[in-house]
């Protein structure tokens, strides 16, 4: 019995068409990274489970992907996993290879991640990130940076996002004046859930937790803030005087504010202090872009992160980085109709063929066509039917058809078949490519 053909749960195959359009994503973020200074670099899908294991939280760890020992070790504990992300092993890549490498380094990563999460709409356990991240530098130019970058990628999409910010030095703030400074990341795992659990519900979470009710009542009114970037900030300056820490994260988003509004950047920039990103290595500022016309989570995020590297031996060196999530990007872009045209990239010309003489200048065509920049080929069996080679091109959507038959050989000429409209032409064979 022949068996069923299936994948795991949570990840996808991609057809031509989709794997295009994915492409297009890909390359746009990579045009962008390259403009602004960034290169390219790859880290193995397989890290050390040493590597990944509590840097991204309790919660992260039990998203890992372990992978089985085999042969004689296969009784042993697994010692490696699939990555999580791409900014640990980055850390990772940075102290290994530090004596290769100019401070500041900035690096751009194009690679699938892996987690092992209930799928659902919007999440997956095979996805793919776009991130591009500068380290060895606490300058808030490079915060000022990633943002033209968000700005340029989804500008060059189409898509229209929000991004928002905070920093995790506020947040730190925030625990510190509602007297739990020991037990931050229990806050700010729950308050990152705001958005999609509401407020009663991440107060019941910080209860649970053992966060007091005083202390939540002071955390309510911090939250729920109002007003523009400034006026959050001077609210909160009030709220978060006695934290020297607070106050801190406070200077730099006024100073990245005041920066983009300088800047004049064409983005919709907000202060959101329910924004936490649960990963434990993010010390400063933190992002989140969401798309605004498309009912799904974050589409891109990331942070300033002071001392990942301190991990591997290399204490003290900073680092920013964002990411773009590709798979949440396709399915809005997708969902909105917002892929051209020419994203497919897929074959623009097809010669049908008659075998013999016809075949060669057929062939003699496409390679000039091809000379030209434009995708063309050939409906490789010389004794299939017109109409089978029709449909070929039909079902693979491709526009145009150039016929050169008898007739069309001895005057040098193709017709040339609008697919779409069903309008044909006689053309020179050497003009076809003004014509497609």
């Amino acid at each position: 019995m022949a068996q069923k053909p299936s994948i795991p749960k949570g990840t996808r195959d991609f057809s031509q068409a989709e794997t295009a359009r994915r492409n297009y994503i890909f390359d746009t973020c990579r045009e962008v990274f390259r403009l602004f200074g960034y290169a390219p670099i790859e880290t193995p899908a397989m890290e050390n489970l040493s590597t990944l294991m509590g840097k991204y939280g309790e919660e992260g760890d039990k998203l890992l992907f372990r992978i089985q020992n085999s042969g004689e070790q296969a009784a042993a504990p697994p010692e490696k996993g699939l990555r999580y992300d791409l900014t640990v092993p980055f850390a990772r890549f940075v102290v290994q290879h530090q004596s290769e490498i100019a401070f500041p380094f900035k690096r751009y990563q194009i690679q699938p991640v892996w987690r092992a999460d209930r799928p659902q709409k919007g999440r997956y356990r095979e996805f793919y990130q776009c991130d591009v991240d500068v380290i060895g530098s606490r300058s808030l130019t490079n915060e000022i940076e990633l943002i033209r970058i968000v700005e340029a990628v989804f500008g060059r999409l189409g898509v229209g996002v929000i991004l928002k910010l905070n920093n995790r030095k506020i947040l730190a703030g925030i625990a510190e004046t509602i007297g739990h400074a020991d037990r931050m990341i229990d806050i700010t795992i729950a308050i990152d859930k705001l958005e999609k659990i509401g407020m009663e519900a991440v107060k019941a979470e910080l209860a649970e937790k053992g966060i007091d009710a005083a202390a939540i009542g002071r955390l309510e009114p911090i939250l729920a803030l109002s007003g523009s970037n400034t006026e959050k900030l001077d609210k909160l300056a009030g709220a978060l005087v006695g934290s020297e820490t607070g106050m801190a994260g406070i200077e730099e988003m006024r100073t990245i504010f005041g920066m983009a509004a300088a800047l004049e950047i064409g983005l919709d920039v907000e202060l959101d202090l329910s924004l936490a990103r649960g990963l434990n290595y993010y010390t400063g500022t933190i992002f989140e872009v969401k798309a605004r016309d498309w009912p799904i989570g974050s589409i891109c995020g990331g942070g300033r992160y002071d001392d990942l590297t301190g991990i591997f031996g290399l204490p003290g060196v900073s680092g920013v980085g964002i990411s773009f999530g590709a798979d949440r990007i396709y399915d809005v872009m997708d969902g909105l109709g917002l892929f051209p045209e020419e994203a497919t990239g897929g074959t623009r010309v097809m010669f049908v063929n008659f075998g013999g003489a016809e075949e060669v200048a057929s062939l003699q065509g496409l390679t000039a066509l091809r000379g030209s920049g434009f995708a063309a080929e050939i409906y490789p069996d010389a004794t299939a039917k017109i109409k089978k080679q029709m449909e070929w091109a039909n079902r693979r959507a491709i526009p145009f058809v150039a016929i050169i038959g008898a007739e069309e050989l001895e005057k040098g000429t193709a017709t040339l078949k609008n697919m779409q409209t069903g309008e044909q032409q006689q053309v020179a064979i050497g003009r076809i490519a003004e014509m497609v």
